[in-house]
């Protein structure tokens, strides 16, 4: 008899059984399998938290993890039934050691480690879910969307929760229904970057702590020394544990941040594929060891046979004297006394305007107060997702298709490659032109920004493409 691994044997359960993930039926416990789904964890603290603390509350089991900080690992063996789960702080070892027990990998990392561990998952053909944004790169978004063409086995999602609620749903429905006519122009604006951007890495070395692994730390990127804070004492220092987001090799400023929940609703609405042109009309300074502390940029999106060309442009940060760069104020506003939100969208359509407030699209109203008033609630369009964790693990287990992973990475995937394009401009310095299938046409040497050979060793482990 073939040899069959129980993660083969689970997916097939599922298929035919329609098998719960936290039940399976008898043909499963008599073949002595486990009844849970097994996860892994690349990362454990920090944003991990919301998964390891998801994952226990369903009673599924952690058959091993990595997190480069063993401080950190309190994450996994805190948690009752954890306790002696296998940890690592090189994520390749959870791979190498439990890749035939995994049916589902978390992946919480900084921006620049993203994509290894990904890939592996996904070519291994485990379930992942990735945290925003996908990947650090443009190339490494356009890779993981073909490795889920290509492995069409493999439930995806990515961590922007957003995209499970109802505020994009709600401007779906006002676009759809025609409330602002054709859409013009996205202006999104962010309180991003709350981490140093403007500076240059570090002029001090510090001993590397007793607990962590710098060489896994650093990982795909180009070495450097280890330093943490000048004092001497714990926190946050110029890198570990929050503070590498301003820095070019290993985060992706405040766009990697945020915009893949502020631009969501942008890629659900409009479906635009590639932007045609991407360039930074304002920055503070020039891109050095970090991303400079403000920044606008403009995007230009292709008209397609539903629907006319559109404009894009993305806030961040603060100008030179302090003040947040942000669109002005619209009159649609300050006819009912107010202004726009520290966060948000203002959608400019050729019959009116539309303003979301928050990060994750919390609320979508039309404005003025009674051009809303007017028009009333727009007709529901769109199903209501059961919630952002819930997607994936339906998916997971077989009791939805897994497109019903609705952050999947064929949506995911192309929307991080949009993003990561505006940290591309502002890198180039220049104005950035595409063609439909995301290729850079009018610099050839951007394209080689666009993607980075990773350190010997850390790059993934199998792909399949």
């Amino acid at each position: 008899m073939s040899k069959i691994t129980r993660r083969q044997f689970v997916k097939g359960a599922a298929v035919l059984g329609g098998a719960s993930a936290f039940g399976f039926p008898n043909i499963v416990r008599a073949q002595g399998l486990n009844e849970k789904l097994q996860v892994g964890f690349v990362a454990v603290g920090g944003q991990a938290g919301s998964h390891t603390g998801t994952c226990h509350g369903r009673a599924l089991q952690c058959v091993g993890f990595a997190d480069v900080d063993k401080n950190q690992w309190r994450g996994v063996h805190g948690k009752e039934g954890w306790e002696e789960a296998p940890g690592y702080t090189d994520w390749r070892k959870l791979f190498e050691n439990h890749g035939d027990e995994l049916d589902v990998v978390f992946v919480s990392t900084p921006d620049h480690t993203h994509f290894a561990p990904t890939m592996t998952a996904v070519s291994m053909g485990i379930h992942c879910y990735t945290e925003k944004p996908l990947t650090w790169s443009v190339r490494e978004a356009q890779l993981l969307t073909a490795a889920y063409a290509k492995n069409s086995t493999v439930v995806t999602q990515m961590g922007n929760q957003g995209h499970a609620g109802k505020g994009w749903r709600k401007a779906y429905d006002y676009v759809k229904a025609g409330a602002i006519g054709d859409v013009l122009e996205f202006h999104t604006w962010t309180n991003r970057p709350i981490w140093p951007q403007g500076g240059n890495r570090p002029d001090y070395t510090s001993p590397i702590p007793d607990t962590m692994d710098w060489d896994a730390w650093v990982g795909p990127a180009p070495m450097r020394p280890y330093a943490g804070r000048r004092d001497g004492r714990g926190g946050r220092g110029p890198y570990h544990t929050f503070n590498w987001r301003g820095y070019v090799d290993f985060g992706s400023g405040a766009l990697g941040d945020m915009a893949c929940h502020t631009t969501d609703g942008i890629y659900a609405i409009m479906n635009p594929g590639y932007a045609a042109t991407v360039e930074p009309l304002i920055m503070t300074g020039p891109v050095g060891d970090q991303f400079p502390s403000g920044m606008v940029a403009k995007s230009t999106y292709r008209a397609t046979a539903d629907r006319p060309g559109f404009t894009t442009f993305w806030y961040e940060g603060k100008d030179e004297n302090g003040k947040p760069y942000m669109p002005e104020t619209p009159e649609e506003l300050k006819v009912d006394g107010l202004s726009l939100p520290g966060t948000g969208n203002l959608v400019v359509g050729t019959e009116g305007k539309m303003l979301v407030n928050g990060d994750y699209w919390n609320s979508t109203e039309l404005i003025p107060k009674a051009k809303r008033e007017e028009f009333g609630e727009p007709k529901q369009l769109l199903e209501p997702s059961p919630g952002h964790h819930q997607e994936f693990f339906m998916a997971c287990a077989g009791e939805k298709p897994r497109e019903f992973s609705q952050s999947n990475f064929s949506y995911s995937g192309p929307m991080t490659a949009n993003i990561q394009l505006g940290n591309l401009c502002a890198r180039a310095g220049k104005k950035i032109e595409l063609n439909e299938a995301g290729e850079i046409t009018n610099d050839p040497k951007i394209n080689e920004m666009a993607s980075r050979e990773p350190r010997e060793g850390w790059g993934p482990l199998v792909t399949k493409v």
